[in-house]
């Protein structure tokens, strides 16, 4: 079988079984939403605050459910994966042709699949809260991209712990490690705001800023050159590095085997 054909039948089975899973699909969403929803009606006076960039807390917060989308998603492929590597699956794949990148891209396609839905269920919620992204529906089409592109990467995260400790409860673990990152961010506040110098320091350094400003430059600002060329070039990293460890973490893998 040639690469394109192994890389179609391993995404095949990962988005049917992503599918038969609704837990993973539904939780990614209806958890965000709801801290959305009790987020903005607490934090809506922030608002008032001289320099903030919108009147509506509500739609300057709703960056923030696209990338806990895409967390659920580093834990749901590394999950995945995890348990075919202790059912033995991965052991019957490595007697076939399969090459190491399909086994990878494959993964990915179902992590694609369900951010497309999360996507567009957040940006459904904003029009029905009459939160309407600035940038119009071209900006509709990329914001749902990239969000895409930010789940994939994080997916690839989920990937390599998932090879390389072969365990969903080490992949488990590592939700709390990447929520830090997102609470340390510009999650509820512009940097520009921040207060307290060490918290701005950590939000300047910290790449999920870039990651949830680029998403909200479309949905508050418009087109925002800058804000989306640093999420998508900080997401192309991301999943960059990632793959370039799970292929090692493949290799040792299977030489274990």
């Amino acid at each position: 079988m040639t690469v394109p054909s192994q890389v179609y039948h391993l995404a095949r089975r990962s988005v049917v079984r992503q599918a038969r899973q609704p837990a993973n699909v539904i939780a990614p969403v209806l958890f965000p939403l709801g801290l959305l929803a009790v987020n903005s009606g607490g934090l809506q006076p922030a608002t008032l605050i001289h320099g903030f960039p919108t009147n509506r807390f509500v739609a300057f917060a709703l960056a923030i459910p696209f990338l806990q989308g895409a967390l659920f998603a580093t834990m749901n492929a590394g999950s995945d994966l995890a348990r075919d590597i202790q059912t033995g699956f991965l052991n019957r794949l490595a007697l076939t042709p399969m090459g190491g990148a399909a086994l990878v891209v494959g993964q990915l396609a179902g992590v694609a699949s369900v951010a497309l839905v999360q996507a567009a269920f957040y940006v459904a919620a904003g029009y029905v809260v009459h939160v309407h992204p600035r940038a119009g529906a071209a900006g509709v089409l990329v914001l749902l991209v990239l969000a895409v592109a930010i789940a994939v990467g994080f997916g690839a995260v989920g990937v390599f712990m998932a090879l390389r400790t072969g365990s969903g409860e080490a992949v488990q673990g590592l939700f709390p490690v990447l929520f830090v990152f997102l609470l340390v961010s510009s999650m509820n506040f512009p940097r520009n705001l921040i207060e307290a110098d060490w918290f701005r320091w950590l939000a300047d350094v910290n790449p999920v800023s870039y990651l949830i400003e680029g998403v909200r430059s479309l949905i508050i600002e418009g087109w925002n050159g800058e804000a989306l060329g640093l999420a998508f070039a900080i997401s192309a990293c991301l999943l960059a590095l990632a793959l370039a460890a799970s292929s090692l973490a493949l290799r040792q893998r299977m030489t274990r085997t």
